[in-house]
């Protein structure tokens, strides 16, 4: 009876411990899931990110080359320049490894079949313009593609979320509205009364979208440098906008709106432009880059925590129940040899005496009597 109480309590120890074991594990299990997810979403969006902005990089050389394509179009030169080349090259290039994962690609193959087109567009100048007008829209359009569909207009954090703002929206914007009102101040300083009635709207339109996206971009770079934790951004980037800002104002001047357009002034505009373009886009999109690489070192260190705690929780608990092994080795630890009997006694009872006459032989001895 003792034995089988013993038993029951040794089991119901062992039910209690396995009990116990679980209530740790199961939650340590699915804290370790769920970090585990948060981080595998995190990283997939942050590298799908890093290619948004590899994808911008190739296509900011493209914005430059059409604004310095439309200038030569309008100017008389029929042979589109050397950059434009080069611009469609890189970005068929980096279309070709990440355009299917960004849904660019058929985007990109329209319009570069208007790129290629551009050489073929001949006329009257505000039908030139007009052609122009078309390619730059729709590669304002794939800018917009990209920042979708790699989610950099999603980004948490501010400073990536205003940087990413300016490399896609504010700078190709600005760029392409600058280019914009330079040359319809030439076609309006050149038309009759008639194609000046038609193309004046337009000029002092894209007077008021130059300020709006300078404006943009500021506020956007100000705001990522006032959020940032990287050391490098701020003085790179009020450098590089102060130049842009400069060649804006320069070109703005050479436009001269209400008056006639100064084409010296202009062309030194455009120059700086370029520089300052290349510059500021460069100093952007790498700082990006580097906020980007910086989130997956950190990802990458949450993963080694989350594995080193739950590592640690189940080594815990191995530890826990070996301690028990050695006093269930002692609980089952089998008991001392039995009693051994004294047969002696027994035989001394049983065995009479000699010359005693049994009792039984006895009491038949007097029965029989």
């Amino acid at each position: 009876m003792a034995d089988s109480v013993h038993q029951r309590r040794t089991r119901m120890r062992s039910v209690l411990a396995a009990a116990m074991t679980l209530l740790i594990l199961a939650p340590v299990g699915v804290l370790f899931a769920r970090v585990w997810s948060d981080v595998s979403d995190r990283r997939d969006s942050t590298e799908l990110e890093r290619k948004g902005v590899e994808y911008l990089v190739g296509l900011t050389p493209l914005v430059s080359a059409l604004a310095e394509t439309q200038s030569s179009a309008l100017s008389g030169v029929a042979q589109a320049p050397p950059a434009l080349g080069t611009a469609v090259d890189g970005v068929a290039a980096v279309d070709q490894r990440l355009g299917v994962e960004l849904g660019t690609h058929d985007r990109w193959t329209g319009l570069r079949q208007k790129i290629e087109q551009l050489p073929t567009q001949t006329g009257d100048p505000l039908t030139v313009f007009q052609a122009h007008v078309e390619v730059t829209d729709l590669t304002l359009a794939l800018y917009e593609t990209v920042q979708d569909k790699s989610h950099l207009f999603k980004d948490p954090d501010n400073d990536l979320s205003h940087l990413q703002q300016a490399v896609a929206v504010d700078l190709p914007g600005a760029v392409v509205q600058v280019s914009r009102m330079g040359d319809l101040s030439r076609l309006v300083a050149a038309a009759n009364a008639q194609q000046q009635a038609q193309l004046a709207p337009q000029f002092g339109a894209s007077v008021i979208e130059v300020n709006n996206a300078v404006e943009d971009l500021t506020d956007n770079l100000q705001s990522a440098v006032d959020d940032t934790t990287s050391a490098t951004l701020s003085g790179d980037l009020v450098a590089g906008l102060d130049s842009f800002r400069r060649g804006v104002e320069s070109l703005t001047r050479g436009a001269n709106p209400g008056g006639a357009p100064n084409a010296a002034t202009m062309a030194i505009a455009q120059s700086q432009l370029q520089t300052s373009l290349a510059n500021l886009s460069t100093i952007t999109t790498r700082e990006m880059g580097r906020l980007l690489d910086k989130r997956l070192d950190d990802l990458d260190t949450r993963v080694v925590e989350a594995i080193a705690a739950a590592a640690i929780a189940v080594l815990l608990v191995l530890a826990a129940l070996l301690l028990r092994l050695p006093s269930k080795r002692r609980e089952k630890r089998p008991a001392g040899p039995a009693p051994v009997r004294d047969m002696t006694v027994g035989a001394a009872e049983a065995e009479p005496a000699f010359g005693e006459v049994p009792a039984t032989r006895r009491e038949r001895s007097s029965a029989l009597r």
